[in-house]
């Protein structure tokens, strides 16, 4: 055989030989989705645009084996799902099992992974702290964009993952997936979190900038609405107790103390006129839904309410949808993150980050 058709074979040969390694190298994850409404959905489209760059960058790849919401009901199927859902994830219906309960859905899904994205319940995080704990006990990661099981179980599920080799995490609960967790656990050790202050929701931010444009307090809040950025029933942006959760989080998390979101000295901004709050813009100090905690002698002090902010100050210039929390520590005096007018795509990429970082974690069964 001539020596150029041999090397010719051989280099088939060792491409042939790359391929399949490259192939034994990658994993594929097994997904599931609870709850199919706006974040979830949003992820999903995030996954199939990363699909590529996940596979050769990163080693890995996934397929959705369950889906689950009040009207779906539980579905599950061990060799994949629809990724091309319609809005109302109808086409999981006919490509699964109609099963009873989370832990029977986790195990007919065989899931490596639980995305959690059901919606706040701020008097106890039920039952969001049982689909984590399910999962966690299932033997998969358990991402959330849902602050309740933060709040009222951090330390029971924080234990269980370590206890299991699993990962709990929740990026996207504060600030949309600013990396605000992960920059303290992961970047800034030993650091000793004091207190911060900020603005953490943004739906009264927007109201609050529409009545400084000269809108009534109804007409802003009817503008929330519009655009997607506020519920049909408001009352809990309105009246701080998704600001007064964050907060919860926030100090539970990154101090180390246990707190509730009952605990937050609270107040919203119903009690604000739009004629207040167009005055207060226009003469240098307008009003702002700042968030409060600091450590004290006798624990921590923590608050949520309106509250009148210079020019100087850099919450003065924080509107719209958009967040800020100023971090006091032991090392940075000053330490500032700021989020501009973020969307769905900033919630699903903390929920997405917190994916890669889950399947690399060195306790993980890989």
């Amino acid at each position: 055989m001539p020596i150029g058709v041999r090397f010719r074979n051989l280099r088939i040969f060792f491409s042939f030989v790359s391929l399949i390694l490259e192939e034994l190298l990658i994993r594929t994850y097994k997904l599931c989705l609870l709850g199919v409404g706006n974040v979830n959905r949003t992820l999903l489209r995030l996954l199939r645009s990363r699909e590529q760059e996940l596979r050769e960058q990163y080693g890995i790849a996934w397929k959705i084996t369950g889906v689950a919401s009040r009207r779906l009901g539980w579905i599950a199927n061990g060799e994949g799902l629809p990724t091309l859902p319609a809005a109302d994830g109808s086409a999981f219906e006919d490509n699964g099992s109609k099963l009873n309960g989370v832990r029977e859905w986790l195990r007919a899904a065989e899931a490596d992974v639980l995305f959690e994205a059901t919606s706040l319940n701020v008097e106890n995080g039920q039952p969001a702290i049982e689909h984590i704990r399910s999962a966690l006990e299932c033997g998969a990661h358990a991402i959330t964009a849902n602050k309740g099981p933060i709040v009222f179980a951090y330390d029971e599920l924080r234990d269980l993952a370590a206890a299991q080799g699993k990962r709990f995490l929740f990026e996207s609960t504060v600030m949309d997936g600013a990396p605000i967790f992960s920059l303290f656990r992961e970047h800034l050790p030993t650091v000793h979190l004091r207190g911060f202050r900020g603005i953490l929701n943004s739906t009264t931010n927007l109201i609050l900038s529409g009545m400084e444009e000269g809108l009534s307090f109804e007409q802003a809040l009817q503008k929330a609405q519009n655009i997607g950025v506020a519920e049909t029933d408001a009352s809990h942006d309105i009246d701080g107790w998704d600001a007064a959760v964050k907060v919860a989080a926030l100090v539970t998390v990154l101090m180390g103390v246990r707190l509730r979101p009952g605990d937050v000295d609270r107040e919203g901004i119903r009690g604000l006129t739009a004629e207040a709050v167009f005055t207060a813009r226009a003469a240098g100090t307008p009003y702002k839904l700042v968030c409060h905690a600091k450590r004290t002698t006798g624990g921590i002090s923590a608050t949520v309410g309106p509250e009148q902010v210079p020019l100087s100050d850099p919450l003065a210039w924080v509107a719209g949808t958009s967040s800020i929390v100023c971090f006091e520590t032991d090392m940075f005096p000053g330490l500032i993150i700021r989020e501009d007018n973020p969307g769905l795509d900033t919630t699903a990429y903390g929920m997405l980050a917190d994916f890669m970082k889950a399947v690399s974690y060195k306790g993980s069964e890989q």
